[in-house]
């Protein structure tokens, strides 16, 4: 007797909650993938990052997510742009907290801080390509920045005829 397919609760939820807007309804129908499937995706992977419950805010598996991001290379930019915009939600969200700004709701601040500290490098190679620079280009400016420094110290040593 084969054992009936099990799924997270949290999977459960995600689609518990998930209501088939009347614009999803006029355009395919509750039973069928929404051609527009994607733009629900993005929208709630930058709420909550989850893959699982954006799949599911979207009517669509997960799997077909993960194909469409592999397949097409406009789809998975702006996928690591809503992921980002998700990290920016979250940073936010923290540092309201923190502050105390909202003191009933609650934070697991150890876990948020691992997630973004996990996600560093995402997230900075993300800030630099919407600031219209490459990581090559940052790293360039901070390579000139020091340049100019050590200037400054050669010329401050020179004139009070201290060696560097």
């Amino acid at each position: 007797m084969t054992q009936p397919k099990r799924t997270p609760s949290g999977v459960k939820r995600a689609a518990a909650r998930t209501k088939i807007t009347p614009a999803q309804k006029e355009a395919g129908g509750e039973g069928s993938i929404n051609k527009h499937w994607r733009t629900y995706f993005l929208q709630e992977l930058a709420m909550t990052s989850n893959v699982t419950a954006s799949a599911a805010a979207a009517g669509v598996s997960p799997s077909r997510a993960y194909k469409a991001r592999r397949e097409h290379a406009d789809f998975a930019a702006q996928w690591r742009a809503a992921l980002y915009e998700g990290y920016e939600h979250l940073e936010m969200e923290v540092l309201a907290y923190l502050r105390g700004n909202a003191p009933d709701k609650k934070i697991d601040v150890a876990n948020a801080i691992r997630l973004l500290a996990a996600h560093r490098e995402t997230v900075a190679r993300m800030r630099a390509l919407e600031e219209d620079g490459d990581e090559q280009a940052v790293l360039d400016s901070i390579d000139a920045m020091i340049d100019a420094m050590r200037q400054r110290s050669q010329q401050n040593a020179a004139e009070s005829g201290d060696d560097i």
